[in-house]
């Protein structure tokens, strides 16, 4: 007779209720989303109880999907122009020797330099090359080390070409692509959007899946502009924009005011980089504003510079353009301060989340918008209803159907099966798309698969005239190899695509992978939990599968 120990009621039981716990949220999906979203509202979902849903996807829920490409060649074209810079201070110190210096391009590939005196132009390559090796002269324009696998200078006649090695170029797009990455994902998590798929395509693309998201505008707004903030010197300003502007000098436009110019020096006094807060606020006169704050070292250097050009202006310059061009009144040590412009509420507040989120390393393009609307999301899920609530009713008609008693023990560990399914999804945050319910459909006709395979063993042993429980025990013995095979195979299968797969293959992918695991619990363990107790209580003389 079969054996039921505490311990193993016990443990199927309890992982039973948890997963009816943590899958209960579901089931009450609106109410529990509004609590999310509306904590201070009150809600009839008890505090008590969890309340962490299903992610639903793009497909389901509706929103914005976006495919970007970086533009990673306006960051090599900004190192060459900041090299040419610190190269040619250096070379005009050396002007008597050299004679002449002119850069021929502003080429994203390569650095172009004449050298006057043609006798030398090995000298020249010597102090370029010293270039090579200093991380000083590079700044903070350069992340990590700089090796001398950084630089490849060759020279033909009087003209030196100076490129980046392979390596490096490699390194440096990687690098770009994953800092846009971080960036993007802190300006949608910013907006309080939840659940979005952020990842990378290619080389050079970056996938923006944002559910929930009623319109593109907003996220274009935010993910358009490149967020560059820097604070720059003030040379001159005039309604002219016909400076005589030096190499270390540019001119830029003003927002507030189009007919004014800015002459102003390249290398900024600090960047946004150094910024360590930015939050939106109201100036003196009550008007729209952000408040900034900037890390110690940068805080010293601003400090510097307002102590010593009391009276002058600077300019606050965001994406290439002066958005305010204050009069330093006073010295401001604290490292703190505050961009005034002409702007709106709604403006103002996404300027801080830019600044707070970081300046995109380069431009992004948009290739790809779509908005999906919320309707298509719900007959996407009335739809995936349809099909599940079919299917499974098919699948319990059958069984009761085909094995009696032993069916309906089949189907309450089916209906358990799928409660397991809910649960885990809803603990490990996986999202659920169309695909995704399609998986949990499949896993409906797998779930009773591994039933199938152990009742059908046991009615060729009650044919051989065993025993009721030596049928039972030898059914389940012999058929474990097959559902081991069949279900090891599949999930090698799942497991695949959930590597090599897109977003919708993945969600699919996820539902098949947990949907083979609680099957195989449910076959083997809750539904042989309800035999044994059939057996044990009713002790029938007769087994009718």
């Amino acid at each position: 007779m079969p054996q039921l120990s505490f311990f193993r009621i016990s443990l199927i039981a309890t992982i039973c209720l948890i997963a009816l716990l943590f899958a209960s949220p579901n089931f009450f999906y609106n109410t529990v989303d509004k609590k999310i979203n509306s904590p201070s509202q009150p809600s009839p979902w008890p505090d008590f109880m969890p309340s962490t849903l299903v992610k639903l996807g793009l497909d389901l829920r509706g929103g914005v999907y976006m495919l970007l490409e970086v533009k990673t060649e306006d960051v090599i074209r900004e190192k060459f122009d900041f090299l040419w810079t610190d190269i040619r201070s250096s070379l005009v110190k050396k002007r008597k020797e050299l004679g002449a210096i002119r850069r021929l391009d502003s080429s994203t590939e390569q650095l172009k330099i004449e050298i006057g005196n043609l006798d030398s132009i090995d000298f020249a390559i010597r102090e370029i090359e010293k270039f090579n090796s200093s991380t000083e002269l590079f700044s903070s324009r350069w992340s990590g080390s700089v090796t001398r696998d950084v630089l490849e200078i060759n020279s033909e006649d009087n003209i030196v070409t100076i490129t980046f090695s392979t390596e490096h170029l490699t390194a440096l797009e990687k690098q770009v692509i994953d800092q846009s990455l971080e960036i993007i994902r802190r300006r949608v998590d910013e907006t309080g959007t939840r659940e979005p798929t952020i990842q990378r395509q290619g080389r050079k693309r970056v996938l923006v899946q944002v559910p929930g998201l009623g319109s593109s505008e907003e996220l274009i707004s935010l993910l358009g502009k490149t967020a560059k903030l820097t604070f720059n010197e003030v040379v001159s300003m005039d309604t002219n924009s016909s400076f005589p502007a030096k190499m270390d000098e540019m001119v830029i436009g003003s927002e507030q005011n189009t007919d004014l110019f800015f002459l102003l020096k390249k290398r900024p006094v600090v960047s946004g980089e150094n910024l360590t807060n930015a939050q939106p606020s109201f100036d003196e006169n009550g008007l729209p504003a952000v408040s900034f704050s900037f890390n110690p070292s940068a805080a010293l250097k601003f400090g510097n510079y307002t102590k010593e050009n009391i009276g002058s202006p600077f300019a606050i310059v965001l994406d290439d353009v002066v958005i305010s061009a204050p009069t330093i009144r006073s010295h401001i040590p604290g490292g703190s301060g505050i961009i005034t412009g002409n702007f709106s509420v709604e403006e103002s507040n996404r300027l801080a989340i830019l600044l707070r989120s970081g300046a995109l390393p380069a431009e992004i393009e948009v290739l790809e918008l779509r908005t999906i609307g919320p309707e298509l999301g719900r007959d996407s899920i009335n739809a995936g209803k349809v099909a599940a609530i079919i299917g499974g009713f098919l699948v319990l008609v059958f069984m009761w159907l085909s094995y009696g008693l032993f069916g309906i023990f089949a189907n309450v560990a089916l209906m358990l099966n799928i409660i397991l399914v809910m649960a885990l999804l809803s603990v490990l945050g996986a999202t659920l798309t169309l695909p995704g319910i399609a998986g949990i459909v499949l896993t409906i006709g797998m779930a009773v698969d591994a039933n199938v395979l152990v009742f059908e063993r046991i009615k060729e042993e009650i044919k051989r005239s065993s025993s009721i429980y030596n049928s039972i025990n030898i059914g389940y013995e012999k058929a474990l190899s097959s559902i081991v095979d069949a279900n090891v195979t599949t999930m090698i299968a799942a497991v695949i695509l959930f590597f090599f797969g897109s977003g919708p293959i993945k969600g699919f992918s996820v539902t098949l992978g947990l949907g083979i695991i609680t099957s195989v619990f449910t076959a083997l363990l809750i539904t042989r939990l309800f035999i044994d107790a059939y057996i044990l209580f009713y002790k029938p003389k007769v087994l009718r599968v």
